[in-house]
Order: C-alpha cells, then structure tokens, then sequence
C-alpha cells in the first residue's frame, strides 16, 4: 500500500507543479489582455474566457497524459487496456468500472481520481476569478 501512495502521490505532484505553470501563465496573459479590445469589452471577455478555458482543457488532458504513462510505467491495469481512456476515467471520476486496475495497483484509481477532483476545482476558481477581473474592470458602472 506504501508503495501505491508513494506512486500516487508523485503523480499528483507533477500534476500539481504543471497545473500552477499554467495557472500562473493564464493569470499573466489575462492581466496583459486588458489593452486588447478597448473598445469592446464584451468581445475582450470573449476572448479571454475561450483562451482560458481552452488551455485548462489542454492542461487537463496533458494531466491525464501523465496519468497514462505513470500507469504504463508501473502496469496498473490489465494488458491490451486503453491506458488514456482508463486514466481519462478515473481523472474525471467517471468510474464507469469497466477496466479496474490489477490488485497490486488498486489504489491509483481513487489516487488519481482525487487529484482531478482537485485540479478541476482550482481550474473552475481561476476560470472565475479571470472572469470577474475582466467583467470589474470592462463593465464597471
């Protein structure tokens, strides 16, 4: 079981250090944004808001990425599984319970499934957080 929290643990923390790169990336290019449409708010909020969304995704999907390849390193799950797929369901915590990982490595499902919850609940606080500095500062009455 040690072994298991050591393993999950040092994904998430990967995934935690990338995460923060590009949350930091995202908050620096949003502030840079505020000369951008000066004169239509309401397409520089568009446009923020779709860059922002768009790279958390990406973020997330390369996230998963690592979960995959942590899952090949360390054969988690039964041979000929779809390593993407299964690391995509338990990041998402979809848990369609289809694939389960082997005895030894049961615990990197709920591991991995812990850190999605985590990252999509810092992505969606940022996605806010962007949206109201755009809207205080384009809409101020």
């Amino acid at each position: 079981m040690f072994k298991q929290i050591l393993v999950g643990t040092a994904t998430s923390a990967c995934n935690i250090t990338i995460h923060a790169l590009i949350m930091v990336t995202l908050v620096q290019a949003a502030r840079k944004t505020s000369t951008m449409f000066a004169s239509r708010p309401s397409l520089r909020l568009i446009a923020v808001m779709i860059g922002t969304v768009s790279i958390l995704m990406a973020s997330h999907a390369s996230e998963v990425i690592v979960w995959s390849l942590v899952y090949a390193i360390i054969d988690a799950a039964p041979a000929g599984t779809d390593l993407t797929y299964f690391a995509f369901v338990n990041y998402t915590t979809l848990g369609y319970g289809d694939v389960v990982p082997v005895e030894r490595w049961r615990l990197v499902g709920p591991l991995t499934a812990m850190n999605g919850v985590l990252l999509f609940g810092w992505s969606t606080a940022v996605i806010f957080e962007i949206m109201r500095r755009a809207m205080h500062r384009d809409f101020e009455v």
